[in-house]
């Protein structure tokens, strides 16, 4: 028993049987103990040359105010990213003090014309806290202080339909290992809509159940959250009974000592987060259904605003610490819900 205590966004550019131990399932684990790398994304020069000295300092300053490793690694890149593409061999500037608003607008344009507005739009929060700091700590103009950011066209996520829910549980029928973890981690990322990361940190010991994050009794897992907001989610008999039935089989694993829940096939040790992306992308492709681990978040939330949850208990639930993130997730289905309640309201 666990003792409690206390987006990235990816940039988008404009016939076996499941679970047996196949090449093609192989394959696409080998790297799932290997370290995270960018999703879906084409290399990207980061030698920032004579710029790289003031990005090194401002990656100082965050680490200095316990910014998370993944925040560190958006903020700065950004910049990197911005003087090797464009600054470098587009300019002939050298220091971050010559650097003016035209640059800037010409790389968000840039950005704009081959990424999505998501992206462009992370890229330019990014850059804006380099700059903001660099103009506090040298006392430069910041060239970015004027500019608005790109606007970004509302696009809810759909919920999942009970059909698509369905589809994905049938691929991964079976009583092989693949096919067993596969089931549960789908189960519990619908159950809880918990995040990525926070799903692949999950840690077992079934010696030690002081030290497991898992307790089926109670149906509840101990998540380890952004930024040190640690929390205790719920999961329903479904989803129990589907972890259970990968417990059995995982403990024939020769990896099983391994503190991490959810292991690769084979002798491979644990999934790491961009293998169980990889892992659900696989069996959406399976089940023909478009599916990633962050749509689970957007149907958990609808499913709980739709039957009445309390909206203080949802961002309880998903380690939520600002009610605007309330309205960004229950938008994938606030007409659904507003429709389906239009006759409890209007209904002489």
């Amino acid at each position: 028993m666990y003792t409690t205590g206390s987006r990235r966004v990816a940039p988008v550019r404009k016939s076996r049987k499941s679970g047996t131990r196949c090449p093609e399932v192989l394959r696409d684990e080998r790297k799932t103990s290997a370290p995270r790398s960018p999703r879906l994304r084409r290399p990207r020069p980061l030698d920032a040359g004579p710029f790289a000295a003031d990005i090194a300092s401002f990656e100082l300053h965050l680490a200095a105010e316990n910014k998370a490793a993944g925040t560190i690694r958006i903020y700065t890149e950004a910049p990197r990213w911005f003087a090797a593409a464009h600054l470098l061999p587009e300019t002939d500037k050298t220091r971050w003090d010559q650097v003016d608003v035209r640059d800037v607008q010409r790389w968000i344009v840039w950005l704009l014309r081959h990424y999505s507005e998501t992206y462009a739009y992370q890229q330019y929060r990014s850059l804006q806290q380099f700059f903001r700091w660099l103009a506090a700590e040298d006392e430069i103009a910041d060239p970015m202080a004027r500019l608005r950011a790109p606007k970004v066209a509302d696009k809810p996520v759909p919920f999942f339909t009970s059909v698509e829910l369905s589809k994905l549980e049938k691929a991964c029928q079976g009583s092989t290992f693949t096919q067993r973890r596969d089931a549960a981690i789908l189960a519990v990322f619908r159950a809880t809509g918990i995040r990525l990361a926070e799903l692949a940190g999950i840690r077992y010991h079934p010696d030690d159940p002081g030290r497991s994050d898992v307790d089926l009794q109670r149906r509840e897992i101990y998540i380890r959250g952004k930024r040190g907001k640690d929390r205790i989610v719920r999961i329903d008999h479904e989803a129990a009974r589907r972890v259970d039935r990968y417990l059995r089989v995982r403990g024939r694993h020769p990896q099983a000592y391994r503190s991490r829940l959810w292991l690769g096939v084979g002798d491979r040790g644990p999934l790491t987060r961009d293998g169980i992306y990889q892992m659900v992308r696989r069996r959406g492709d399976q089940a023909g259904v478009r599916v990633y681990p962050h749509r689970f978040r957007h149907h958990f939330s609808h499913t709980w605003l739709d039957r009445g949850g309390a909206e203080g208990d949802l961002m309880e639930l998903n380690g939520w610490s600002s009610p605007q993130m309330l309205q960004r997730y229950g938008a994938s289905a606030r007409g659904a819900r507003a429709r389906r309640h239009y006759d409890l309201v209007m209904d002489d």
